[in-house]
């Protein structure tokens, strides 16, 4: 069958072979995969392949659309495009601002779009001072959520900006029937979430097609996360965060299925509205389950530490442990992977050392080579983070076969389970108390990190994966309609023939004429087989 896979992404990361899209792709050999791509990173690369880098088998094509910088060319509407226009966009916005108008959100959105498809008008009329004044109007109107804000005018100008980049897929080229088309297509796959919906959605509008979203890590949280140090006044931060939080519902409602990464993200998609019979959790899966484990540990007791230097990480929880450490063990020593993640957090992080007075003992690596190269140096992984939302970091040090301690958050009691020591975050004391039972015990250690490499294997290898969305996608295509015909679906639209080589290309099956046999249609609603079925049944 052939699916496209929807993505948000640079260029580079969503293409390349080690990349999950293309790992999928190159699992599902027997499917062709088109690539959708919202690019929101500058490609410095040409869009194909190329001799440095060949192309990934399985993706037959690849579809760019930049989501930053210049907005796409196009006719401005004429007067009564532009009042069409201006009324579903005051809609989409209503929605946005004000509490008792939420449910206008999708009608609105795919308003747009089908006038977008229809005179290719909606990039000109974002970017035009009809759509700021339908914003700045609603916007200020009483009873919104951000009329307390007091937006101004300079806010109204960049949020219509936003706003217009946001809904950029909504004018892309990409909704036809034809072979680059994703209304050729029988199942969308949207890898992400956010803006990348937006084209599942409009397809299943246009043409019926199911969709499925794949969230390794939620997209609206992620949102929520990053809008917090946005350089923008906070009604503009709140009015772009209710359009990804509406445009979120929207998807979590017209998905026919939801493959969360862990069933920590499963959770918070239920929360985000989500209905649980439509969830399934599908662990991400990793190269790196291929990798021989870690070889002898270093002599003296060291403990290894990996992550970004933030708050969030709280390598200052390590510190303090590790000091409780030494008071035990002298020789114990602790190492330090990552980069700064907040500036001058390195230069905090040296001097909380050196006032508990273990500066001597702890050196700080920066970015290793490998991660392998990271959890080779020590004898045991510990993780202190306040919130472990990505199951990857802990699941790659479990693989290598070194004994795991980490704060009970997120996913790290799902992802280590009894294969490793879970201790409460914010306490040194249990933390210090956990990697001196082990370090203080050879046996233990080694059986712990066996058991945690064979249950990272299980847990996160890519064929598993791969065989989880195999079944997922003939389950969805097997009970969809394959085209919508007007108000009413016809189910196996596409006979078995029209996937014969070059058969696809002669465009479906014209209806029979006058006085031909309908022994297909007959046959779709229970005739009896003929001809050549009915011997071969």
């Amino acid at each position: 069958m052939r699916i496209a896979l929807l993505t948000e992404s640079t260029y580079s990361n969503a293409q390349r072979g080690d990349g999950w899209c293309g790992r999928l792709a190159d699992g599902l050999v027997e499917h062709e995969f088109q690539l959708y791509l919202l690019a929101r990173g500058e490609r410095t690369d040409p869009v194909g392949p190329s001799p440095e880098r060949p192309p990934v088998r399985g993706l037959s094509a690849v579809h760019e659309l930049a989501m930053w910088g210049r907005r796409p060319a196009g006719h401005r509407p004429s007067a009564h495009r532009r009042r069409l226009y201006r009324k579903a966009y005051e809609q989409l916005v209503r929605a946005l601002v004000l509490p008792g108008e939420r449910a206008s959100f999708g009608p609105g959105l795919y308003r747009l779009a089908e006038l977008a498809r229809t005179d290719g008008g909606l990039p000109a009329f974002l970017a035009s001072g009809h759509a700021q004044r339908v914003l700045e109007r609603v916007w200020r109107s009483p009873g919104a959520d951000t009329a307390a804000g007091r937006p101004l005018v300079r806010d109204v100008l960049v949020a219509a900006d936003l706003l217009e980049q946001c809904l950029r897929p909504l004018s892309a080229d990409w909704y036809g029937t034809g072979p680059a088309g994703i209304g050729s297509a029988d199942l969308c796959h949207v890898v992400g979430g956010g803006p990348a919906a937006l084209p599942a959605l409009v397809a299943k509008q246009l043409h019926g097609i199911p969709f499925l979203v794949t969230e390794h890590g939620l997209h609206l949280r992620e949102q929520y996360r990053s809008y917090r140090t946005a350089p923008y006044r906070w009604p503009v931060r709140a009015l772009l965060l209710s359009f990804f939080r509406q445009l979120t519902g929207e998807t979590y409602r017209q998905a026919a299925v939801l493959t969360p990464g862990s069933a920590y993200d499963q959770q918070w998609q239920q929360r985000c509205g989500a209905e649980p019979d439509r969830i399934r959790v599908v662990h991400e899966g990793t190269p790196a389950v291929a990798r021989e484990a870690a070889g002898a540990e270093p002599e003296s007791p060291t403990l290894v530490w990996a992550g970004a230097l933030e708050p969030g990480r709280d390598p200052e929880l390590v510190l303090h442990a590790f000091a409780r450490i030494r008071e035990e063990l002298p020789g114990a020593r602790l190492r330090m992977y990552g980069e700064e993640g907040v500036p001058g957090y390195r230069a905090h992080c040296v001097a909380v050392a050196e006032r508990l007075g273990i500066a001597a003992a702890v050196r700080f690596e920066g970015r290793p080579g490998s991660p392998a190269e990271a959890w080779q140096a020590g004898r045991l992984v510990v993780f202190s983070a306040l919130a472990q939302r990505s199951p990857r970091l802990l699941a790659d040090a479990m693989l290598s076969g070194r004994a795991v301690v980490a704060t009970d958050v997120g996913v790290a009691r799902e992802v280590v389970g009894p294969t490793g020591l879970l201790v409460p975050p914010r306490s040194p004391t249990a933390l210090a108390g956990a990697c001196l039972a082990l370090l203080g015990d050879e046996e233990r250690r080694a059986r712990l990190g066996l058991a945690g490499r064979l249950r990272a294997q299980e847990r996160f290898a890519v064929e598993p994966e791969a065989t989880a969305f195999r079944e997922i996608y003939l389950e969805l295509v097997s009970r969809w309609p394959a085209f919508p015909a007007g108000e009413r679906l016809q189910p196996f639209a596409r006979p078995a023939e029209y996937w014969v080589a070059g058969a696809a290309q002669s465009g479906p099956p014209a209806g029979p004429t006058a006085g031909e046999s309908t022994s297909g249609e007959a046959a779709g609603r229970g005739a009896p087989a003929s001809g050549a079925l009915a011997e071969a049944v």
